[in-house]
């Protein structure tokens, strides 16, 4: 094999592994009633679900050729901050949410779309989601093949994570509220860190909630009465959610304020401190800066002026210190 054609074989190489590698950011998966594991399809088949995950123009290219789905709502699945709703384009229904994960020990959230056809599923989203992960790796009982209840799996999934999160940061907090005397400067860096975590997952959680009471209210999807129950748990769970944010807030809040008033009146005890101090210091300074003069001085005659003005400054200063102690202003 010469050296040119071993170049373009290993470019051909490259450039299929380049191709599975965009291939794989859009899979189809199937799962039937009767069958135990979900699996990967190599076409479309009624009753699937497409998976895309970090999106290119060529996946918006394909969804919008083979369902017929508007590209620009695709596009606004890939904006960062999209916040949660639902709207329907003929008969298509578009479900935005914001999912919450932690990557690389940072906890935010990410936009979801889930778009639901008459015989598919389409979830859509720019970040790698732990979520739809479980649900492709089949550690959640589900079928493609009922597309409202996948969608509400999602979302109770969605609610089960926020939950999770929630619940370990206020955790977190109460642990620190009750050992307050060993709260430091990183404990409150945590708090800030943790306060703009809870404010995203409030935002989010403001906006999922006029969103599910809009599919609650059968216009998007078709619901039967289970599915009317699962819905009403998680615009409950979505009220719960959003008062425990709120409540947790209010908690660092607290704490915070609480842990800056301590430290303004352990330094005006400092600073106070000092002044006094400063005053009382200030009298000896005065007397030896008289006694200095290279001029004629009371007891400058005397054999003990010098005990006599030490003893003399002493007093002035045990006086200065009774009345500073009585008054608490050391």
């Amino acid at each position: 094999m010469t050296a040119e054609t071993n170049f373009d074989y290993v470019k051909k190489f490259v450039i299929m592994k380049k191709s599975k590698k965009i291939l794989k950011m859009r899979i189809i998966y199937q799962k039937r009633i009767n069958d135990k594991e979900i699996k990967e399809i190599s076409e479309f088949k009624p009753g699937c679900w497409i998976r895309v995950k970090s999106p290119t123009s060529e996946d918006v290219d394909f969804l919008k050729k083979n369902f017929k789905l508007d590209p620009n709502i695709l596009r606004d699945a890939l904006d960062f901050y999209e916040m949660p709703r639902v709207e329907k384009d003929g008969d298509i229904v578009y479900i935005f949410i914001r999912v919450p994960q932690k990557q690389e020990n940072e906890i935010s959230t990410a936009p979801l779309l889930i778009a639901v056809g008459p015989d598919f599923t389409v979830t859509f989203g720019n970040a790698e989601n732990p979520i739809i992960n479980k649900f492709a790796g089949n550690q959640i009982d589900f079928t493609t093949t009922q597309k409202t209840q996948l969608v509400l799996l999602f979302l109770s999934e969605i609610m089960k994570a926020y939950n999770t999160f929630l619940t370990g940061i206020n955790k977190n907090v109460r642990e620190v509220s009750s050992k307050f005397s060993k709260i430091n400067e990183k404990i409150i860096i945590n708090f800030v860190n943790s306060e703009e975590i809870i404010n995203d997952f409030l935002l989010g959680l403001t906006y999922t909630k006029p969103a599910l009471q809009l599919i609650l209210g059968g216009k998007f999807l078709r619901l039967f009465k289970q599915d009317q129950e699962l819905m009403e748990d998680l615009v409950l769970k979505t009220n719960e959610l959003t008062e425990l944010c709120r409540s947790t807030l209010k908690n660092i809040v607290n704490i915070r304020e609480a842990y800056s008033t301590i430290i303004t009146n352990d330094l005006n005890k400092v600073i106070k401190l000092f002044t006094s101090l400063t005053v009382i210091l200030t009298i000896p300074t005065i007397i030896a800066s008289l006694y200095g003069m290279n001029v004629s001085l009371p007891f400058s005659d005397l054999h003990y002026a010098f005990w006599m003005v030490i003893g003399g400054t002493i007093i002035l200063i045990a006086i200065v210190f009774y009345i500073f102690n009585k008054n608490r202003w050391l």
